[in-house]
């Protein structure tokens, strides 16, 4: 099974700064979303898509995907709700294969927070899959998949400014 690298690298933007950001565009399922972080000299951009759980509707979790305000790096940083279970990480599954589990970073006011590098590699494989499945665990043995829809993620990444 692949490892997905844990982004080191610290950004400005939380998942509720972006999911109040103005919509510039609507990709399919994704959404651009814009604003400027506070000290920011510039406005920042990200591609945004919220689902909540197949067998739990209070139960969300928001996908953004950016890159840097430096252009250096891509991150896909996913905001799963409060009580998820840490030590088991963010799962996820590309046409029902393991892709990888990353860790979480962090914990915000509005859910727990894992950073994943966006390389080549991973951005191929969410371009050419169907079907993408974001797993949390509540309980070592507890797992609640988040079915995500791949549907305008090429288009709108490739007009992420």
């Amino acid at each position: 099974m692949a490892r997905l690298a844990i982004a080191s690298l610290a950004v400005g933007f939380c998942g509720a700064a972006f999911a109040q950001g103005a919509v510039k565009s609507v990709h399919g399922d994704w959404q651009i979303r814009c604003d400027t972080p506070p000290g920011a000299k510039a406005e920042q951009c990200a591609l945004i898509q919220s689902v909540v759980a197949e067998d739990r509707s209070n139960a969300g979790l928001t996908v953004i995907v950016l890159k840097t305000a430096d252009q250096k790096s891509r991150l896909m940083r996913v905001v799963a709700p409060l009580g998820v279970l840490l030590p088991s990480g963010l799962g996820l599954k590309l046409d029902n294969v393991d892709v990888g589990r990353a860790g979480f970073v962090r914990c915000l006011p509005n859910g727990c927070v894992a950073e994943v590098v966006l390389d080549d590699k991973l951005l191929g494989q969410l371009r050419s899959a169907k079907t993408a499945t974001f797993i949390i665990f509540e309980t070592p043995e507890e797992g609640i998949g988040f079915p995500l829809s791949l549907n305008g993620l090429g288009e709108g990444y490739d007009k992420l400014p």
